[in-house]
């Protein structure tokens, strides 16, 4: 536990463990109960959730899928990482919990009309933490991070939700591109596109369920919620089709998550749908595409969470006798949100989708740079990255 410097928060540092394997537990969801401070463990495990002060007789709730549920008041927090262990739900799914459901198709389509129903149906303002990096082999060559401001519109909208960036910085070490410049369009937007609920034309096209194949999987749970597991994937298969796996509460008929990837059957007509611009010496694969989104509940009402997508690509030089691979990831978590009718941002205060977030190092001088904004843990080479900004800044 750590108090800041300024006198409105304090910090809550845990790591995630499964109980018996003592493995790390990714992208497990961190929040105060009812409150809107959220946050969750990185590729290692790890978090940190800044909580007001006020809030001392706090609970955190920390939930992964198939995991049950583990809540903790604030006074259980040690002064350095607080260990957490989850527990494999071992509840058996009966079919009468299940509802006896055996049409995933119907599931599905049952899924997209509650709609309105299921999710967030005013308009709020979002807070929400952005990360962006870009690695040649292993090594990191660009990482990007913002705290971001959501204009979320209600679900049946027609109304396209906008972002502004309230605090941002970024670093790019050129030395490490190989004279190839990659760069991420969209930004936060990327990440806020993968909300299949809000913008299903961008996995299911045109809403046109026919084009794919449902099939229902083992039952498992979620926040202490029976989940069924549709997989799917599309049925023509002759350039890039997608597949993955739809997790829907069997009470409500909500979509709570959703894993799925873009399978790569044709190399060129899949470079046309990821690379806009390159040199005519150089060609650009996608090899592996692979994207998440979790949702997160208030008060019955649905609404994004936490999206993450990993872009992996082969860079061929001609005259060259070894490629470049090249792997993008980029994740955006919502930490706290308000309801408004009307947001008081002009215009000119939003990015635009197409956004290519700009270098500037001046947030990394400042080791409390975030302030009492929750942000994604960094991992162990994300903080070595940072680091080593700090050192060429000095």
């Amino acid at each position: 536990m750590t108090v800041s410097a300024q006198e409105d928060f304090k910090s809550y540092r845990g790591f995630v463990i499964n109980e018996l394997t003592e493995e790390p537990i990714t992208s497990a969801k961190v929040e105060v109960e009812n409150h809107d401070f959220s946050t969750v463990t990185n590729n290692e495990g790890e978090f940190t959730l800044k909580i007001p002060r006020k809030l001392i007789n706090a609970v955190i709730t920390i939930s992964y899928l198939g995991y049950e549920n583990k809540s903790l008041h604030l006074r259980n927090f040690n002064e350095e990482r607080t260990r957490i262990e989850l527990l494999e739900s071992s509840e058996k799914l009966s079919e009468v919990n299940l509802y006896q459901i055996k049409d995933a198709l119907s599931l599905v389509k049952n899924c997209f009309s509650k709609r309105g129903e299921n999710y967030m149906d005013n308009s709020m303002v979002m807070t929400g933490f952005y990360r962006e990096t870009i690695q040649r082999g292993r090594r990191n060559v660009s990482l990007s991070e913002a705290v971001v401001k959501i204009h979320k519109e209600p679900y049946t909208s027609n109304k396209r939700d906008r972002i502004s960036i309230f605090k941002a910085r970024k670093n790019t070490d050129y030395s490490r591109l190989d004279t190839l410049t990659l760069k991420l369009r969209g930004g936060p937007y990327s990440s806020l596109y993968l909300d299949v609920m809000e913008y299903p034309e961008f996995l299911f096209e045109d809403e046109q369920l026919f084009n794919y194949s449902f099939s229902l999987d083992e039952p498992t749970s979620i926040n202490n919620r029976y989940v069924h597991q549709i997989n799917f994937e599309e049925n023509e298969k002759n350039n890039s089709w997608y597949s993955g796996t739809l997790y829907i509460d069997a009470a409500t008929s909500t979509l709570l998550k959703a894993n799925y990837k873009l399978n790569i059957e044709n190399r060129k007509l899949a470079a046309k749908m990821f690379v806009h611009r390159k040199p005519g010496s150089v060609k650009v694969y996608p090899e592996q595409i692979e994207y998440k989104v979790d949702y997160f509940e208030k008060n019955g009402k649905w609404y994004y969470g936490h999206s993450s997508a990993m872009l992996e690509f082969v860079v061929n030089w001609k005259k060259k006798l070894f490629n470049s691979r090249f792997t993008l990831n980029n994740e955006m978590i919502v930490t706290n949100r308000e309801e408004t009718a009307k947001s008081n941002l002009k215009k000119s205060n939003y990015i635009k989708p197409s956004i290519v977030m700009a270098d500037d190092v001046s947030g990394f001088r400042d080791s409390n740079f975030w302030g009492s904004s929750n942000i994604i843990e960094p991992e162990k080479s994300i903080q070595n990255a940072i680091e080593k900004i700090k050192e060429k800044l000095d």
